[in-house]
């Protein structure tokens, strides 16, 4: 209750029909106490233009510095049906659900719109279910909205009672009952038996405890208390204010003061509600402050990111750079040395590839073929000489290893029974 007790800051307003007059009381709440700002009373509101009397509203609340505040309303009790049903089991996911499955068996209003409104009793598995005609909630928030005057919620009796109970203090542990009212007796209580009793009675006082103590479970015995027993009281008051007559009106302001601290059971439709007080803001834009810091956080994050990967790339880079240049180094050495391998290897072949050549060609040439002249260079040989046929010498010549793609080099002639040639051929498998 004390953690309870630190988050008990704010001002609130409640409205609350009296007969045919329309009752407003103002609080101010802190850990320290409650304090009564002011009440006014608007006469005969429902004969009144909208207009005249939600001025007059107004007017009050600027007195008070209040003009921010949006009011919780105090439907009747004889227009709210209140039931308290058990779900154990219930996960919060499938609540709204489970409550909807009974709610046609809650009420007496038949085929008729209902608006409705619930809240899990913390600590139970006990829900509390609000329960009033769609007609009259509609009718009296088109009159405040025709008056000017903003409303956060509709809220009824046993709600207030329950959340203001608890506001700055903890209700009697074992239980308690308390009825206020004359001709017709509003009875609410709690027990560990049962989390909460409310109902409007209209059986006389005795009666009425009796029928409350029994549901309850509590003691036959069992006194009475007044309302105002179990709220907080007061630190300070308006000269003439009457908490015995304004207790549920009272505890109706309580929970607007601090609407986080009591039951969210709102019979007003949410498109009709408007903000309570400005300081309802401060966590909005807090958690606006921070959504856009982790945004600009998240945003700036892999432009961060790649700047330290790119750093750390670097890093390694040039901690690497010698390793990379003597690598390339010695690459460029062996690259070189192979090279003067290969030519070496080359020079040192090429005189046996010559004489191998020189000894094909010999064995090709038998006598009494002979040469007049012969040109060797590293690609190609050229054959001048005399031979009885020249046609099969270049099928000859390519079908060694030593000659490939051979051909005349001029035209074939005729001299002394013989052929003179001249042949050109590519050598094949000569290393440069």
């Amino acid at each position: 209750m004390d953690a309870r007790k630190l988050l008990a800051v704010g001002a609130g307003v409640s409205l609350e029909i009296a007969g045919e007059d329309l009752n407003a009381i103002v609080v101010r709440v802190r850990p320290g106490g409650v304090r009564v700002l002011d009440t006014a009373t608007f006469p005969k509101f429902l004969e009144r233009p909208a207009a005249e009397w939600g001025a007059e509203y107004q007017a009050f609340l600027k007195k008070l510095g209040m003009s921010h505040l949006a009011a919780t309303f105090l439907l009747p009790r004889s227009e709210v049906i209140v039931r308290q049903i058990a779900l154990p089991g219930v996960s919060a996911r499938d609540l709204p659900a489970a409550i909807e499955l009974q709610i046609d068996g809650l009420h007496p209003y038949g085929d008729d719109e209902v608006r409705v409104a619930w809240s899990r009793l913390p600590g139970s598995s006990a829900v509390l279910v609000a329960i009033a005609r769609k007609s009259f909630v509609d009718r009296y928030a088109q009159l405040f909205l025709e008056a000017g005057v903003k409303v956060a919620a509709f809220s009824f009796s046993a709600a207030a009672l329950y959340s203001g109970a608890r506001l700055l203090a903890s209700p009697p542990a074992d239980g308690f009952v308390a009825a206020s009212g004359e001709s017709q007796i509003e009875v609410y209580g709690e027990s560990p038996a049962r989390p909460f009793f409310s109902a409007l009675l209209d059986m006389g006082p005795e009666r009425s405890l009796a029928l409350a103590i029994s549901e309850l479970r509590l003691p036959p015995d069992t006194d009475a208390r007044e309302l105002t027993e179990i709220l907080p009281q007061p630190a300070s008051a308006p000269e003439g204010f009457d908490l015995r007559r304004s207790a549920v009106g009272y505890a109706a302001a309580l929970n607007a003061a601090c609407p986080w601290l009591a039951l969210k059971a709102n019979l007003l439709p949410p498109e009709r509600r408007s903000s309570s007080s400005r300081m309802l803001l401060v966590p909005s834009l807090v958690l606006g402050l921070i959504l856009v810091l982790l945004a600009v956080t998240l945003a700036a994050l892999p432009a961060f990111q790649r700047r330290r990967q790119l750093a750390l790339l670097e890093a390694e880079i040039a901690r690497l750079e010698p390793q990379v240049q003597k690598a390339a180094a010695l690459r460029k050495a062996l690259d070189r040395k192979r090279e003067q391998v290969l030519l070496l290897d080359g020079f040192r072949n090429r005189t046996r590839a010559d004489l191998d050549a020189l000894e094909a060609l010999t064995k090709l040439l038998e006598p009494p073929a002979w040469l007049s002249a012969l040109e060797v260079d590293r690609d190609a040989v050229l054959l001048s000489g005399e031979v009885d046929q020249a046609a099969p010498l270049l099928k000859l010549l390519d079908e060694t290893p030593y000659f490939r793609n051979s051909e005349f080099a001029g035209p074939v002639a005729r001299a002394n029974k013989r052929e003179t040639f001249r042949i050109r051929a590519a050598r094949e498998g000569v290393l440069p």
